[in-house]
């Protein structure tokens, strides 16, 4: 029975998510260049004005599309329609005062605003078109939306009386999670077909309430990740700093690209913002592998020559899914990652990898053929930057010059898992390129020297020719890491490949 209320409840989730994006609205739009300052929203049309620290106004017109009333940054809940006042690191304060319509195109032009508007002057400003709208679409939505939270809390009620009473410990049972065996997985499949955008809004908010930190995994320059436990499942947790908003938004955003999700690209299930009254903390829940990052795998493992084209096989085939367009009205664009590297890299358990952090990854719109380049300080990590990136002469207005700086990366990953490959007891301690010519952070100058100038690429020891998995993915990784940009290969092909070299062995045996 409680299985049965779950179902419910996220179709009536995923209804009301649905409900309103029926209408095509033109706004205003003071960002959108390339398309003569016009967008399109199934939302809002939204103007807001802020005073920032140093004193000046600043003037803003958006579209407000339902899918991203939650995920908007510098919002502290989904009601930005009102104003608000942010109090930031060090006691600065920055005010802001902002409205929605919904009446006309256009109708953000019109929006008066000012400093001193009390909370509820957007409601003022609202036309009888708007008032017409929302008692024949938002009143339904709610009584909707309201009968499907009752019933959510009556089903949780009951079954935790059967937790009570024995017969189910979800907490302690890792063989029967989730209500009565409804896992996170079986939960993202029935709502999105396994290949959709990720979980209904209000769900994701409802898993991120409800989970429990357990101990500290790993730090970065981004905040800290964390092993946490919902209902008897782990899940991977990813908290923000204040100060990475943007990234933050940025990834959940892009997790939630339609048909993004795939076996070889790290699981999302939902994102959240907790304000605890003191400070936001702003969090990534994803799945959680227990083998850690490829860096740290890589640091304390060895393995035989199948297990290292397996491995290397599953990034190639998950940097070709991201990489790839899958056109049509549920299409994905092409992305780029842009951060590729061993630590942004999980290993599963069955020895395969999965891509993460997303942060910096950048979309290409085909329509436009622009690239969608996030607005945050952060750069690659030095290391792995292409020749073009070091010397910056990449072309960024060329979707495919980030995909080949992908490529670049991919090749001194491939070293990296080479370096470990145990042939008849033989293999090399583990380290990061260049470990040898540059510093444990170099900067930009020393690599760009090392790079660009000296031409230097990653040893390939002479034994590796003697073994004929080994050989093949030095030829790969000499091919992938070309100073000419268009002399390297594509992710599709790296990944070909290697599924053609393992199914001839597998032809052997």
């Amino acid at each position: 029975m409680c299985r049965s209320a779950l179902i419910f409840i996220i179709g009536v989730f995923w209804l009301c998510q649905k409900f309103n994006g029926v209408r095509s609205l033109k706004c205003r739009c003071d960002i959108c260049r390339n398309t003569n300052y016009t967008c399109e929203t199934d939302g809002y049309c939204y103007t807001s004005t802020q005073q920032v620290k140093n004193g000046a106004i600043q003037l803003n017109y958006r579209c407000l599309d339902q899918k991203n009333i939650y995920f908007h940054p510098s919002s502290q809940n989904s009601d930005y329609c009102k104003e608000t006042v942010v109090l930031y690191e060090h006691h600065t304060i920055e005010k802001r005062a902002s409205d929605c319509c919904d009446d006309s195109d256009y109708c953000n032009e019109r929006l008066a605003l000012s400093m001193s508007l009390p909370p509820d002057m957007s409601s003022a400003t609202t036309t009888m078109g708007t008032l017409e709208i929302a008692a024949v679409i938002v009143v339904p939505t709610v009584i909707i939306c309201a009968i499907a939270l009752g019933f959510y809390y009556y089903w949780q009620r009951k079954c935790s009386t059967h937790h009570h009473l024995g017969l189910e410990d979800s907490i302690e049972a890792p063989d029967h999670p989730i209500l009565n065996g409804v896992s996170l997985k079986h939960m993202i499949e029935m709502t999105t077909s396994g290949s959709g955008s990720g979980l209904p809004l209000l769900v994701q908010r409802s898993i991120a309430r409800q989970i429990q930190l357990v101990e500290i995994i790993g730090q970065g320059r981004y905040g800290e990740v964390w092993r946490g436990r919902w209902r008897g499942e782990n899940v991977a947790v990813k908290i923000f700093s204040s100060r990475e908003e943007r990234s933050w938004f940025r990834e959940a955003e892009i997790y939630q690209t339609v048909m993004l999700r795939h076996d070889n690209i790290l699981g999302f299930i939902a994102a959240d913002n907790k304000d605890n009254g003191t400070w936001t903390q702003l969090w990534l829940i994803t799945d959680y592998h227990e083998y850690g990052s490829l860096f740290d795998y890589l640091g304390r493992s060895t393995f035989d020559t199948s297990a290292m084209i397996r491995m290397a096989l599953s990034i190639a085939t998950g940097l070709a899914h991201l990489h790839m367009d899958i056109m049509g009205t549920q299409g994905k664009p092409a992305i780029a990652h842009r951060d590729l590297k061993s630590k942004n890299i999980l290993v599963k358990s069955n020895g395969t990898c999965a891509i993460g952090d997303l942060g910096l990854a950048v979309r290409h719109d085909v329509t436009t053929n622009s690239v969608d380049i996030p607005l945050n300080n952060r750069v690659g990590t030095k290391r792995y930057m292409a020749p073009e990136v070091l010397d910056e002469k990449m072309n960024t207005e060329q979707f495919d010059s980030f995909k080949r700086a992908d490529v670049y990366a991919l090749g001194l990953i491939f070293w990296e898992i080479a370096r470990r490959c145990n042939v008849g007891g033989i293999y090399d301690e583990y380290q990061l390129p260049f470990y040898d010519a540059v510093p444990s952070d170099p900067t930009i100058e020393e690599m760009r020297r090392v790079v660009c100038v000296d031409r230097q690429r990653p040893n390939i020891p002479n034994r590796w020719q003697s073994c004929e998995a080994l050989h093949v993915i030095s030829k790969l990784m000499k091919e992938c890491w070309y100073h000419n940009s268009n002399a390297r290969l594509t992710a599709l092909r790296i990944k070909k490949t290697l599924a053609n070299y393992r199914a001839s062995e597998e032809l052997k045996i």
